[in-house]
C-alpha cells in the first residue's frame, strides 16, 4: 500500500480563534470581514501576505488608542453579548427575587467602563448623591431608566453617561453587553461594558453623582476580595454581594454585576 500523499500546508492565517463578527462587519480577533475568512483558503499566498501585512494593520490603527490599550478586549469579544443583539432574558438572578419584584419591570442600562491605565485596567464608578430616590449614596456604575426617546440600551447607557460624569461618546468604545440583573427597586438593568480613554476627566452632575472614582479590574475580579452578606428585606434574609474594598462600599447591584463580568471572563478562559 503507497503511503497517503503528505497534504498541502496550510495557509498564513491571522485567526486567533475568536472568530466573532462584531457590529462593523469585522472580526473581534483578527479583523477580517466575513468575506475574507470565508475566500481565506482560496486566496493567492501574496493577496493573503498583504491583507496580513498591510489591510489588517490599518484597521488596527482605526481603532480609537484606548480600546487598542485593552489587554482584557479580545476575552471581552469572547463573552460579551454582541452589541447588534441586546439580551432578552429576564434576569440572571430574577427567580430569587420572584416574590419581591413589582408587577411591571422598568428598563434601565448602565455603563460598566474600563479604564486602560499604564498600571493595569481600572473601572468607572460613581457614589450617588444621598437624596435620589432610588439607591441614593449607593457606588453604582452611571445609568438608569431606558426613555422613551432612546433608541436602545446602548443609546441609553451613552446618554446616562454624558448627563451624569458629562462622558463625550468620542471617548469611549463600546464591547457589548453582560447579562441584564433585576434589582429589588423594580429594575432589569442590562450593563453596557465599554472602554474609557485614560484622558477623559469626569464632571460629576451635582444633582445625581457625590464622586467619580475608579478601583482596579483585577481587585475586581479577584474572587477572595468578594464576600455574601446576610440583609433582612420586607420581612425575608436575603444573600447580597458585597466587595471589601476599604475606600468605598461596593454591594448590591454594582457588586453583582461585576460578579457577573468575573464569572463571564472565567467561563471564557
Amino acid at each position: 500500500m503507497n503511503p497517503p500523499a503528505p497534504s498541502a500546508a496550510a495557509p498564513a492565517s491571522p485567526c486567533i480563534g475568536l472568530c466573532r463578527l462584531g457590529d462593523d462587519g469585522l472580526c473581534a480577533g483578527c479583523l477580517r470581514t466575513g468575506a475574507e475568512i470565508a475566500a481565506w483558503s482560496c486566496m493567492a499566498e501574496a493577496e493573503r501576505r498583504w491583507i496580513m501585512e498591510t489591510v489588517l494593520p490599518a484597521r488596527e490603527r482605526e481603532l480609537p488608542p484606548f480600546l487598542r490599550r485593552l489587554p482584557e478586549r479580545p476575552r471581552l469579544a469572547r463573552v460579551l453579548h454582541p452589541l447588534r443583539r441586546p439580551p432578552a432574558d429576564p434576569g440572571w438572578n430574577r427567580a430569587e427575587l420572584e416574590d419581591l419584584l413589582p408587577s411591571g419591570l422598568a428598563e434601565a442600562a448602565v455603563l460598566v467602563g474600563l479604564v486602560p491605565r499604564e498600571d493595569g485596567t481600572y473601572v468607572l464608578l460613581t457614589r450617588r448623591t444621598d437624596g435620589l430616590r432610588h439607591h441614593g449614596g449607593q457606588v453604582s456604575f452611571p445609568g438608569g431608566r431606558i426613555e422613551p426617546g432612546d433608541p436602545g440600551v446602548l443609546a441609553a447607557a451613552l446618554r446616562e453617561s454624558a448627563e451624569e460624569i458629562a462622558l463625550p461618546q468620542a471617548q469611549v468604545a463600546p464591547l457589548g453587553y453582560l447579562d441584564p440583573f433585576v434589582t429589588v427597586s423594580g429594575f432589569r438593568v442590562t450593563p453596557v461594558v465599554a472602554a474609557v480613554d485614560p484622558g477623559f476627566r469626569p464632571q460629576a452632575h451635582p444633582g445625581e453623582v457625590a464622586e467619580v472614582f475608579e478601583v482596579p479590574l483585577s481587585y475586581l475580579m479577584a474572587p477572595g476580595h468578594l464576600r455574601s452578606i446576610p440583609m433582612e428585606y420586607r420581612g425575608r434574609t436575603r444573600t447580597v454581594l458585597e466587595y471589601d474594598w476599604p475606600a468605598q462600599r461596593i454591594w448590591g447591584a454594582t457588586a453583582a454585576i461585576l460578579y457577573n463580568l468575573r464569572r463571564r471572563l472565567e467561563e471564557g478562559r
